[in-house]
C-alpha cells in the first residue's frame, strides 16, 4: 500500500488544519527547495552540439547567477511579544528556548538540501500566530522560472505542501503561509503574496507591517 501524498494547499483549496491531521505536538520542519539556474545553465551546456554552441553555452554559463533564497518565519507570541528567524543578522533562532523556531542553514542555490527551518508545536501554547516567508537577498531578480516549493513535514510523516509558481515581474519577496489558531485548532492558510520594496524599508519589515507584526527593524547583514 502507498504512502498517501502531500495536502497541497492551493487557491481553491488554501486552508489545512493541523488539528484533524493529527498534528498537535512535536517538530514541524519547513523545507525550501528551488531551481538552480546556473546548474541548469551547466546542464544545457553539457548538451550543447558544435564549437560555436559550446562556446556560446560556456559564455552563458559564466553569465548566470543563482539566485539565493531566503527563508524566515515572523513569530507573534501570546504575551505580545514578537520575533523574527531568519539567516540576516543570524537571528537562527532555537527550539528549546524562545523563539521555538529554528533555521538550519543558509542554502545559498537552492540545491539538494534547499533551506530547512523547524517549529517546535509542543510549545504552541505561547504562540498567536506565525508567517513563514521567503525573499530574494541582495534584492536582484525575481522568482520566475524558480519553481519554488515549499514542504511542511510532521514528526509523524505528515506533510502540506506550498507552490510558489505566480510571481509578477520584480516581486523579490513572497508571504508563504501563515499558521494561526481558529476555534481550537492551528490552521495553516496558503498566503503566496508578492512583495517589493517600498519606501526604502527592507523587505521583511514591509511584510511585518502588512500583517500586523510589531516588530522593529534595523539593518542585519549575513
Amino acid at each position: 500500500m502507498s504512502e498517501p501524498g502531500p495536502v497541497i494547499l492551493t487557491k481553491s483549496s488554501p486552508t489545512v488544519s493541523l488539528d484533524k491531521h493529527g498534528v498537535t505536538s512535536g517538530l514541524v520542519r519547513v523545507n525550501l527547495k528551488w531551481s538552480s539556474a546556473r546548474a541548469a545553465a551547466q546542464s544545457q551546456a553539457r548538451q550543447a552540439h558544435g564549437l560555436l554552441g559550446k562556446v556560446r553555452a560556456s559564455l552563458q554559463t559564466a553569465a548566470t547567477k543563482d539566485v539565493d533564497l531566503d527563508l524566515g518565519c515572523l513569530i507573534s507570541f501570546s504575551d505580545g511579544g514578537t520575533a523574527v528567524v531568519q539567516a540576516l543578522g543570524n537571528a537562527f533562532g532555537a527550539l528549546d528556548r524562545p523563539p521555538f523556531v529554528a533555521l538550519d542553514a543558509d542554502d545559498r542555490t537552492g540545491g539538494l538540501a534547499g533551506e530547512n527551518l523547524t517549529i517546535n508545536l509542543s510549545e504552541q501554547a505561547r504562540f498567536s500566530k506565525l508567517l513563514l516567508f521567503v525573499y530574494i537577498y541582495g534584492g536582484s531578480g525575481d522568482f520566475r522560472g524558480l519553481d519554488a516549493k515549499v514542504t511542511l513535514t510532521s514528526d509523524s510523516g505528515e506533510s502540506f505542501e506550498l507552490h510558489l509558481d505566480d510571481s509578477p515581474p520584480d516581486s523579490n519577496a513572497c508571504a508563504i503561509a501563515l499558521i494561526t489558531r481558529e476555534k481550537g485548532e492551528l490552521i495553516i492558510e496558503r498566503e503566496v503574496r508578492w512583495f517589493t520594496p517600498e519606501g526604502g524599508a527592507g523587505i521583511q519589515e514591509v511584510i511585518s507591517r502588512d500583517y500586523d507584526f510589531a516588530i522593529q527593524w534595523t539593518r542585519g547583514r549575513k
